[in-house]
């Protein structure tokens, strides 16, 4: 544990000025409050701070600065290294600050710093508007969005941050400043993949795109078929529109009404294929996947703030992520891929995932992000229940990475992975983005107390 044990009474004099909650070891619910989705995470905050209101952000603030804690911040929880909690400091938990305004007639949203994507996207839904979010509803709009913001209408509508439009933040000291194209547009910039290291951002703005049709492919075949599933997989993506998205993972095969007894519980290979568009159109793009003779499937027109909550993952399992981005997908990187998913821990909730990118995340702007080149990720997604599985299931992802290294653009998508160093910070921006970086942190945050998330130290 870190920082200093901070006195009851000061506690008690920050609560009586709250609008919102604090929360300590001693209340009944600490625990239920504290936890967060990688149950491998067990730091413990003295003073969780549920703030209602961006005064009450200050006064938390405020309130670490003087006792000497080390602050986080959460909005979503679903950060694979804990950055959302400090072990013996202050965490400002934005839960409460959660609404989410829509403007038809603008197309634009805009979401408090505490909303997940799926209080975003259920806000949109009635509009027919959307924009890209992270793949699951449960996941945080600030810290994807901070941090790139991957999903699956990427290749239509580029990243979450393409569409960023506007940030709130509250510095360390205090001041609150808005970031746009025309008002502190070098904190704009970072904040377009830095993450959480510049301040808390109390609300976002967004720029929504229409979309009144959208369908999905979900097929599943046996693991053993996976190699040549891959390769119509391949094949299928390097043509595809950019309306076209998902990706190609192995998987444990669920207890689901589509998927045969057979199949449940066992490795298997599946393509989630996602189309802004209705089912004709996705039928006529995905027949070179149905001619393989997918073995479950489900494919259907789908409003988009229902698929993000289908397939939302389980909290409360222990995980290990990692990514390696690829210039090119040969057989042999193919056939690597798919050998190595036999490694993963199986039955469970992980994944082995190939992701396409290219399309509009291709064409978007240089903000200090992964390589917009990069064609594919390979993204092992590991959740398991037993302890007793952390050796296997940390070797299978680095074996993957390592695997892949041969092929790959030698940069990384930062929402992707835990900690791994500070090399790998700084290959998901590149150095001289790095260093730009540096300095806009040490204008707005020169003590460094915005540091739980993959770290840009002040220069």
């Amino acid at each position: 544990m870190t920082g200093y044990l901070v006195e009851p009474a000061s506690v008690e004099d920050l609560r009586s000025r709250f609008d919102g909650r604090i929360v300590t070891p001693e209340d009944h619910d600490f625990e239920s409050v504290r936890g967060v989705f990688n149950a491998m995470i067990t730091a413990r905050p003295q003073v969780i701070a549920q703030c209602g209101t961006v005064r009450d952000i200050k006064s938390a603030l405020e309130f670490a600065r003087d006792s000497g804690l080390p602050v986080a911040v959460r909005g979503g929880g679903h950060s694979v290294a804990g950055a959302c909690l400090a072990d013996g400091g202050l965490v400002i938990d934005l839960r409460r600050l959660n609404a989410v305004t829509v403007d038809p007639g603008a197309k634009t949203a805009t979401a408090g710093g505490g909303a997940t994507w799926g209080d975003f996207d259920r806000a949109c839904q009635p509009h027919g508007l959307a924009t890209t979010g992270g793949r699951v509803s449960t996941t945080g709009v600030a810290g994807l969005t901070l941090g790139g913001g991957s999903g699956w209408i990427e290749r239509k509508f580029g990243l979450a941050c393409d569409n960023l439009l506007a940030v709130d933040l509250v510095t360390a000291d205090g001041r609150e400043v808005t970031a746009s194209e025309h008002e502190n547009p070098d904190l704009f910039w970072a904040l377009h993949g830095g993450g959480g290291n510049f301040g808390v951002a109390t609300r976002l703005t967004f720029r929504l795109h229409e979309l009144p049709e959208f369908s999905i492919a979900l097929m599943l075949w046996p693991g053993d078929q996976g190699r040549a599933v891959a390769g119509v997989y391949r094949e299928l993506m390097h043509t595809a529109p950019d309306e076209v998205g998902g990706g190609l993972l192995f998987l444990t095969g669920p207890p689901e009404e589509f998927v045969p007894a057979h199949l449940v519980g066992k490795l298997c290979c599946g393509v989630l294929v996602t189309c802004v568009g209705p089912e004709t159109r996705l039928r006529e793009l995905i027949g070179p996947l149905l001619s393989t003779a997918p073995q479950g499937q489900v494919i259907t027109d789908i409003p988009y703030a229902d698929l993000q909550c289908m397939l939302d993952d389980p909290p409360g399992f222990r995980n290990y992520w990692s990514d390696e981005n690829l210039r090119e997908l040969p057989d042999e990187a193919l056939d690597r891929f798919c050998e190595r998913a036999e490694d993963m821990v199986v039955p469970s909730p992980s994944q082995h995932a190939l992701l396409p990118w290219g399309g509009a995340v291709a064409h978007g702007k240089e903000w200090p992000g992964f390589d917009r080149d990069t064609r594919w990720a390979v993204h092992p997604l590991g959740l398991w229940a037993d302890p007793a599985d952390d050796d296997r299931a940390i070797a299978w992802a680095r074996n993957l990475r390592a695997d892949m290294r041969p092929w790959s653009s030698g940069d990384v998508y930062l929402n992707f992975i835990g900690d791994e160093g500070a090399d790998r910070v700084v290959a998901g921006y590149g150095l001289d983005n790095y260093r730009r970086l540096q300095r806009i942190k040490a204008e707005y945050d020169p003590d460094n107390v915005f540091n739980r998330w993959h770290n840009i130290k002040p220069a």
